[in-house]
């Protein structure tokens, strides 16, 4: 088959469209000849071998034909995809005679990263085409500014910035907390072709909300914001939020429930009735006297633990103890006589 494409650019066969991108710009990146100047030629045998798997596995009629007769299919010529593709491969040869011819490696790196300006005077080992160490910047490949020798002008334009992530809450019940839940999320934004034109278009974005996840969790959707030339789209990232409980109140993986009770209930026993988060019903009987700092606790009736769901915190059980606001002088000497020395 040849040269591995998909392995040059560390992709699987199944490689979408914007994968593919961020495989070209991080290899691209890494291996230009200017970010090189001490293996040169190593850095641009990679960098055009780079450029060629992108060139290829970006365009869908080359690789149709590349995936079903290799490197040789495109370079010495094969017959053309059924998709109707063959006029882009056409060499005058015939109609089914296919032939493929890299473009200039550099050209295709001034088209991705928006940089047109190459050094004038020619001189270079590809086809004249260079770019100075601006397109980069010091602050991430370090100095190596020596090494560009002096050909010609150079570029003002600094190296692709990442923009500051965008950031959203996303609200949760308890309920969706405790067993987890699906959240689809459309949002809009836009999106660059290689000669910089832009078009706006919707996503839906799928969030698995896993249970036992907490307040402050983030959920992190890579280089999904708006593309512009010379930026590296932001990163969504969605805050997970807890929304208010009628019952429940959650402290780390407890659960806390408040029982307002009389004090007769308080000092002769009460039985709790409860209906947890996944709809089970609870009955929960309590013989102790209840004091107003007593607490009862329910073992494994929490929240699922994030890192083994398999296991929960307690059901912690307060109780607000409402007294009497006047006595009747019998009920007080009744009282007297039941607790009584």
């Amino acid at each position: 088959m040849g040269v591995d494409y998909y392995k040059i650019l560390q992709v699987d066969r199944n490689v979408n469209d914007e994968d593919l991108k961020k495989a070209y710009r991080k290899l691209a990146m890494k291996w230009h000849p200017d970010k090189n100047p001490k293996n040169k030629k190593e850095a641009e045998a990679k960098f055009k071998q780079i450029a060629e798997a992108y060139e290829v596995l970006s365009d869908p009629n080359k690789r149709a034909v590349y995936d079903q007769y290799g490197e040789e299919g495109l370079k010495v010529g094969a017959p053309p995809p059924e998709s109707g593709g063959a006029s882009f491969f056409s060499t005058g040869d015939g109609p089914t005679a296919f032939r493929f011819n890299p473009r200039d490696a550099d050209d295709i790196f001034a088209e991705f990263f928006g940089h047109s300006s190459p050094f004038g005077g020619g001189g270079s080992d590809m086809r004249g085409t260079r770019f100075s160490s601006s397109i980069f910047g010091d602050d991430i490949f370090g100095s190596f500014g020596e090494g560009m020798g002096g050909g010609g002008g150079s570029m003002d334009q600094s190296a692709p910035r990442k923009a500051p992530p965008i950031e959203s809450r996303l609200p949760c019940s308890l309920e969706e907390l405790y067993k987890g839940t699906t959240k689809k999320m459309k949002i809009s934004r836009e999106i660059a072709d290689m000669s910089g034109k832009t078009m706006q278009v919707e996503e839906i974005l799928t969030i698995n909300v896993k249970p036992g996840w907490k307040k402050g969790t983030k959920i992190t959707f890579a280089e999904k914001g708006n593309e512009q030339p010379n930026v590296i789209p932001a990163d969504l990232v969605f805050i997970i939020d807890e929304k208010p409980h009628s019952v429940f109140t959650r402290d780390g993986n407890d659960l806390i429930v408040a029982q307002r009770i009389s004090l007769a209930e308080a000092l002769a026993g009460y039985t709790v009735h409860l209906t947890t988060l996944d709809g089970r019903n609870l009955t929960i009987p309590i013989n102790n006297v209840i004091h107003p700092n007593y607490e009862e606790v329910v073992p494994r009736e929490g929240m699922p633990i994030q890192k083994d769901p398999t296991k929960r915190g307690n059901l912690r059980i307060k109780f607000n103890i409402k007294f009497p606001t006047r006595l009747t002088t019998e009920q007080k000497s009744g009282i007297k006589k039941l607790l009584g020395p």
